[in-house]
């Protein structure tokens, strides 16, 4: 029985619950009755439920489709305006004892190089992504008990947190590592971690344990609810996901709303972000091995549903995807995606040997940072490395309660402008500060409030002058 409180994942994602909202989605899809009411009911930006996404999701009415695109977008704009955060990911340890057969890190494969970076390594890494612009990192980490224990990670946050380098410094590192015990994730919240992101890959029981064979992470149980743990331990940012590709996009999708009812319903907190990632060529996997690949048509109207169901939620787009493919699903509702990333243990310092590629998957888009922010400001995005809230102690229903009533421009405007700044003064090309420049005398223009402007025009003089004594 579906019961989105319980705190048995067989409960609250509830495989007969799936079944009959796809039954019903797809009894309603042309239901325009039906549909333009969800669609009024979505306009008043409060979000939708799994079984009402999942009709607009089915719709195949042409001109309703447009309708929802186009709140998905005025929804985007209206929560988290032109502002898109940047990130990049660090790859710690492939090591992997589990058997996942869509990841070319399982236990099984001998032809990819195995690497795990000592703190000395990770010291390096850390420096040149900072000699990139970053501030804000994603640490990964395959499973393995005895190369990658929760002392490695532990160890490796404080290291990154340590590196100060020219005006460079990671403000906030976000951890996506195997679901763990409440205790570790006790330890991790009192690292100082951001977001804990942990893909569910599959929410289909049958096909969750059929990918995952063996090793730890077959334990479909122990995997779903590893959120109700982080959270518990006092982690209140959590990031959610599925691998589309893996299973129906359709079922994962009306579950993945089924997880962010449940949190919201157990902790008075959704996801904080959805990932949105499509499975990839890598090492020894061939994504046309599954038979539930997504064009970018669907891709892009999972993406707008996402936005209208869970309209408070973050949305990040890697560079898995293709430029072409990320500028479309931009303005749909994404707010945060990589740049100049690499998804290698190593390879941010010095450039990765062929034969010691060690890549969970290959990257689409392969831009330098200061290309693809001077492609977001040309678009007519704000680039932003803010990491305030986290700072500031915004975090969970602190920030849920400010983002739903769509305030956060009140804070993450002005500190995008600021962090934009700091980013074209000390890293950014010519031709980047010259479009950056005009964008944030634009931007100074769209602050209503007084007071606000004021002291970001004051914050943006010192950092013209060198100065990086204050919080952004």
């Amino acid at each position: 029985m579906y019961n989105p409180k319980s705190d048995n994942a067989d409960e609250f994602i509830c495989h007969e619950e799936v079944l009959d909202t796809l039954a019903f989605a797809d009894k309603n899809k042309n239901n325009k009755e039906l549909i333009n009411s969800v669609l009024a009911k979505a306009e008043k930006g409060k979000g939708l439920t799994h079984r009402e996404a999942s009709v607009l999701l089915a719709c195949d009415d042409e001109n309703l489709n447009e309708k929802i695109f186009a709140l998905a977008q005025k929804i985007k704009q209206d929560y988290y305006g032109n502002r898109i955060v940047l990130f990049a990911p660090l790859y710690l340890s492939n090591y992997c004892v589990n058997g996942c057969v869509y990841c070319p890190y399982h236990a099984k494969n001998k032809t990819i190089p195995r690497k795990k970076l000592t703190q000395e390594e990770i010291k390096n890494e850390v420096i040149a992504l900072q000699d990139m612009g970053h501030k804000r990192i994603a640490i990964e980490a395959g499973e393995d008990p005895i190369n990658n224990p929760i002392e490695y990670i532990l160890d490796s946050i404080e290291t990154i947190y340590g590196v100060k380098h020219k005006n460079g410094s990671i403000r906030r590192v976000n951890v996506n590592i195997a679901a763990t015990t409440t205790e570790n994730y006790k330890k991790l919240h009192d690292a100082g971690i951001g977001t804990y992101i942990l893909f569910q890959e599959t929410y289909n029981k049958e096909s969750y344990e059929q990918l995952h064979p063996s090793g730890p992470k077959h334990n479909y149980r122990y995997h779903t609810e590893a959120m109700d743990r982080a959270m518990k331990a006092g982690i209140d940012d959590v990031g959610l996901g599925v691998l589309y590709g893996l299973e129906s996009y359709r079922y994962e999708f009306a579950a993945l709303l089924m997880h962010a009812e449940h949190l919201e319903a157990v902790f008075g907190v959704g996801p904080h972000t959805i990932s949105l990632p499509r499975i990839k060529k890598a090492d020894d996997i061939n994504p046309d091995d599954f038979d539930n690949g997504i064009d970018d048509d669907i891709f892009a109207k999972i993406a707008a549903c996402i936005r209208i169901a869970v309209p408070y939620t973050g949305m990040i787009i890697s560079t898995r995807e293709t430029a072409e493919c990320r500028e479309r699903i931009l303005k749909l509702g994404v707010s945060q995606i990589s740049g100049g990333s690499k998804t290698s243990v190593g390879g941010y310092f010095k450039p990765m040997p062929e034969d010691e590629n060690s890549s969970q998957f290959d990257v689409s888009d392969r831009r330098t940072l200061d290309e693809v922010i001077k492609w977001l400001m040309e678009c007519g995005y704000l680039p932003s490395f803010c990491t305030a809230c986290y700072g500031s102690g915004r975090t969970g229903d602190r920030f849920m309660e400010i983002c739903k009533n769509k305030q956060i421009h009140n804070f993450c405007h002005p500190n995008a402008i600021m962090t934009l700044k700091e980013y074209l003064e000390d890293y950014a090309s010519e031709d980047t500060k010259a479009i950056g420049y005009r964008l944030i005398e634009n931007e100074l223009k769209t602050l209503n409030n007084t007071k606000i402007k004021e002291e970001v025009g004051k914050n943006l003089v010192k950092i013209a002058n060198g100065e990086r004594d204050f919080k952004f």
